[in-house]
């Protein structure tokens, strides 16, 4: 059984925290890449930009306010602005670190192709990052490298 190491494109570019999102969203558009890991200045993975970030759902896309009532003269939300400031703050990210998911589940380069499947079956994600033993990213293995891998034997 192949591992992660085998399977994965070692080559996969990555950002930081600090790259202008701009960088990441170029990455995902102008390649075939469906994620791009986000590390630090030790090249650990902090976070993962995927195509599912950029992409604000129907229901997100107009950005309406919460429901709101008027209750003498002031305005008391009924919805959760927590929800709609976070929304707001993807839709209008300057920075990795405002588009990313945090502390993505990651491969290791050690662990058998079956596991790696197994974990983003599990998880259902379509890219894993690969982190070396000292926690560094090494690479980005897909579903598909998983799953060809698994069959292949």
């Amino acid at each position: 059984m192949k591992t992660a190491a085998e399977i994965m494109d070692a080559d996969a570019p990555s950002v930081t925290p600090e790259d202008e999102a701009r960088t990441a969203i170029d990455l995902l558009s102008k390649t075939e890449l469906g994620a791009v890991a986000v590390v630090d200045d030790d090249r650990k993975v902090v976070g993962i930009v995927s195509e599912s970030d950029l992409i604000l759902a129907d229901e997100e896309s107009d950005l309406h306010l919460p429901h709101y009532l008027e209750i003498m003269g002031g305005i008391v939300f009924i919805g959760s602005m927590k929800g709609f400031e976070k929304r707001l703050e993807k839709a209008f990210a300057t920075k990795v670190s405002e588009l990313m998911s945090e502390d993505p589940i990651v491969a290791h380069t050690y662990e058998a192709a079956d596991r790696v499947a197994k974990k983003i079956a599990d998880h259902h994600h379509n890219h894993l990052p690969v982190v070396d033993e000292d926690g560094r990213f090494a690479g980005m293995v897909t579903r598909a490298d998983a799953l060809a891998a698994v069959v292949d034997g």
